[in-house]
This record gives C-alpha cells, sequence and structure tokens, in this order.
C-alpha cells in the first residue's frame, strides 16, 4: 500500500516523518480532511487575522498531492 505524509504549517512547520499507509488519493484526501478538522480544533483560537493554517498531503516519492489551506483575514 502507498504511503502519505501530511505536513502540517501554523506557527512552525510540522514534518510528518513517518506518514500513513492508504489505499489510495482518494483515501488520503479522506484522512487529510478528517485529520485537519481535528487539527483545527485543536488550535483554540491561535488562528489570528493575517495568519494561516495549512496542511500538505504529499505521497511517498515528496510530490505534493493536495493542499488545505485556512486564512484569517479581517474584513476590509
Amino acid at each position: 500500500m502507498p504511503r502519505y505524509f501530511f505536513h502540517v504549517r501554523h506557527d512552525t512547520n510540522k514534518r510528518d516523518d513517518e506518514g500513513e499507509e492508504l489505499a489510495d488519493r482518494h483515501a488520503a484526501w479522506k484522512e487529510a480532511t478528517v485529520m485537519a478538522g481535528r487539527m483545527l480544533q485543536d488550535i483554540d483560537g491561535q488562528l489570528k487575522p493575517g495568519r494561516y493554517w495549512e496542511m500538505e498531503v504529499t505521497d511517498e516519492f515528496s510530490q505534493p498531492l493536495f493542499r488545505l489551506v485556512i486564512s484569517a483575514r479581517q474584513p476590509r
């Protein structure tokens, strides 16, 4: 089974060096959205206007497959 990696950037870069074996890209996308939801709950108000939270999913060859980005902005 292929291995996928879920790297997170917010205040610091958190590189996923273990990854997770999943059936395919579809399964990796689903896992990314579930993980992102859980992680966003845990940041507890730390996402401030002008900042962003990002998860990049790569394959076992370090090729980027997906990027989820949450940005916080104030209205102009």
